[in-house]
């Protein structure tokens, strides 16, 4: 299903910008590029550890992974490709331009991938119907406006139909009207390989095969003067034969299709604040050896029941990493007001 894979959706919403600008101030379109640069990055290298402040989607803890851009146009990727023998046949004129596709406008273009769960916390789900999606969308709306609502205005108060906007289901309802089905997932945390939604390639073509090939047999009976075969009317055998051929065809195109769409179920472990919790205590375990080098078997044992007192790793919600930082021990940013 498109948007929904492994238990999250990515998400990809296209909006468009505004034309033209204030009076006596830069377009809209460079107003926003510069909103854009004035977002702090996450702290993810050392070299970004020097910024201040920390990034407003690490205030919430659903964005796996998130990027705006501005879309200024489309690629043009040079002529459609055609046969040149069949382009000769065709005297077709190949310094004749042909339709270039183009934008009206410069688009804002916002992806993100996020836990499909409307309160944190939740189960991540194996499947979501059209609706449930719209309401993960909407509370994920809801939870950026209330952990990064000035940043979510200055950026998209220069975007067309921006105006009026002054909650989280109103942001979420302007993100509606801007959504793009995502095919492609943007991430993979699978520990193990998913049982993949295997197609029943032999069943299928048997279920095609076999009443195709009593069809054109019957005909080819009819053909050869033979009325009749057991009783049956050979004509009749071979156009009943191929009605259900042509039945069975529709079924299985039909069951491939939905056997594609279906969404691969959620790793465990698979959500953001398990994954926070995971890179915690892969840090802190790796000091625990580190400090417990060479000591007897009673103070390791020891050392370890205090090492699972004090970090609890069971519960994702105990000690743990914060969103947008390399490492639990690195500077903390702040959140910028």
């Amino acid at each position: 299903m498109a948007d929904l894979e492994s238990g999250h959706l990515f998400l990809t919403y296209v909006i468009p910008i505004r034309r033209g600008g204030p009076r006596n101030d830069v377009s809209f379109k460079q107003k926003l590029r510069i909103e854009l640069a004035r977002l702090p990055p996450a702290h993810q290298t050392p070299a970004t550890e020097k910024t201040e402040y920390a990034a407003p989607f690490a205030r919430n803890r659903r964005t796996h992974f998130a990027r705006m851009f501005v879309l200024d146009n489309v690629v043009y990727n040079g002529r459609n490709g055609q046969d040149a023998l069949v382009g000769a046949l065709r005297n077709v004129g190949t310094l004749t331009p042909q339709h270039v596709d183009g934008l009206r406008s410069a688009y804002l273009v916002f992806t993100a991938d996020v836990d499909a769960v409307v309160r944190e916390g939740d189960p991540l789900p194996d499947d979501l119907d059209p609706d449930a999606q719209r309401r993960v969308r909407m509370a994920y709306a809801r939870t950026l406006w209330d952990t990064m609502g000035k940043e979510i205005a200055a950026i998209f108060g220069n975007c067309h139909g921006f105006e009026g906007v002054s909650s989280g289901e109103a942001f979420g309802a302007y993100l509606e009207r801007c959504h793009i089905e995502t095919t492609m997932p943007f991430h993979d945390y699978y520990l193990v390989p998913p049982e993949f939604h295997v197609l029943p390639v032999r069943a299928l073509a048997l279920a095609v095969l076999i009443p195709g090939g009593i069809a054109l047999g019957a005909l080819l009976l009819r053909i050869l003067g033979l009325e009749a075969l057991f009783g049956l009317n050979t004509l009749l055998l071979a156009v009943a034969a191929f009605l259900v051929t042509l039945l069975a065809f529709v079924l299985a195109v039909r069951h491939a299709l939905r056997n594609g769409a279906m969404p691969l179920a959620p790793a465990r472990h698979d959500d953001l604040p398990s994954v926070l919790k995971a890179l915690y205590i892969q840090q802190a375990f790796a000091d625990f050896v580190a400090e417990h080098q060479g000591r007897d078997a009673g103070a390791l044992a020891a050392g370890f029941g205090a090492f699972l007192d004090r970090n609890v790793p069971a519960d994702p919600n105990g000690p743990t990493q914060r969103p947008g930082v390399i490492a639990s021990d690195a500077p903390q940013p702040r959140a910028r007001v």
